[in-house]
């Protein structure tokens, strides 16, 4: 159990807040097509997108579905860049990466 419950509600929704209104001019955000073959598979859009699959909940929410078993519309995806989504975990106090959390909490809270 995290000791903050509402990270992750907290994290979804700046994620959703911050790409809702991005454009190609917006600073901190990217822009990635979705295929038919990432449609079922957020782990996949962030394995392409940030090189791991730990960033699932960041494709949910920039998508803005409700849930995991809502198919990623096909075209264009704006997500946060890498520093962008570090940024806005910190704000949440949530973390993602499993070696960056310990006990329920995010390892670089406590430093």
């Amino acid at each position: 159990m995290d000791k903050n419950p509402q990270a992750a509600a907290t994290f979804y929704r700046l994620v959703h807040s911050f790409v809702s209104g991005a454009d190609l001019t917006t600073s901190g955000v990217q822009f990635y097509s979705v295929s038919p073959d990432e449609a079922y598979d957020l782990s996949l859009v962030s394995e392409r997108v940030y090189g791991r699959r730990d960033e699932y909940l960041a494709v949910l929410a920039s998508a803005g579905l409700d849930s995991f078993n809502q198919p990623i519309p096909e075209g264009q995806l704006a997500l946060p860049t890498d520093a962008m989504l570090m940024q806005l975990k910190r704000q949440a106090g949530y973390e993602s990466i499993a070696e960056f959390r310990e006990d329920g909490a995010p390892t670089w809270l406590s430093r």
